[in-house]
């Protein structure tokens, strides 16, 4: 898993005023930041009032995460892990989902191996492998559901699990 993804956050509905002196000075209270960037038209050099924090692990953006809501320059703003450009594209890619597919499982994996993997990520709900409704055989295939979405987009992230 690339944790550096998991430590860039999304900064959304930001003041048209705000600079990136206004995202730091919050958002350094939870951690140390190796990076913030208020987004600009290469236009108009004017705010597009959104932005990002990157922290220098992940368990500060994991603390900056459970802090919400936040409010920046009197702008409450939405906070939510950043998502690579190529992944932006897909989809569902920016929805705020906690129910997560799993595919390519193997016969042997049960729902409890499921919980106790994707607990890493945060608190698992319920984990459901599916089954043919008539021959009770597993199908390969299941869903995780998270208590909450970061949960869901911090196990999304890492894309690949084994």
């Amino acid at each position: 898993m690339e944790n550096s993804q998991l430590c860039k956050l999304f900064i959304g509905g930001l003041n048209v005023q705000t600079s990136e002196s206004g995202p730091r000075g919050h958002f350094e209270a939870f951690g140390t930041l190796t990076d913030c960037v208020v987004v600009v038209n290469p236009q108009t050099k004017r705010s597009r009032c959104f932005g990002f924090v990157t922290y220098s692990n992940v368990e500060e953006a994991d603390a900056a995460m459970a802090a919400s809501p936040h409010a920046v320059d009197g702008n409450t703003v939405e906070l939510k892990r950043a998502v690579s450009r190529e992944d932006s594209a897909r989809p569902g890619a920016h929805a705020k989902v906690k129910k997560l597919f799993v595919g390519g499982l193997k016969g042997d994996v049960a729902e409890g191996d499921l919980i106790e993997h994707f607990s890493q990520f945060g608190t698992v709900e319920k984990a459901e492998i599916i089954a043919d409704k008539q021959s009770g055989k597993k199908r390969g295939f299941g869903f995780v559901y998270f208590q909450n979405h970061d949960a869901a987009d911090k196990a999304a992230v890492g894309k690949v699990h084994r």
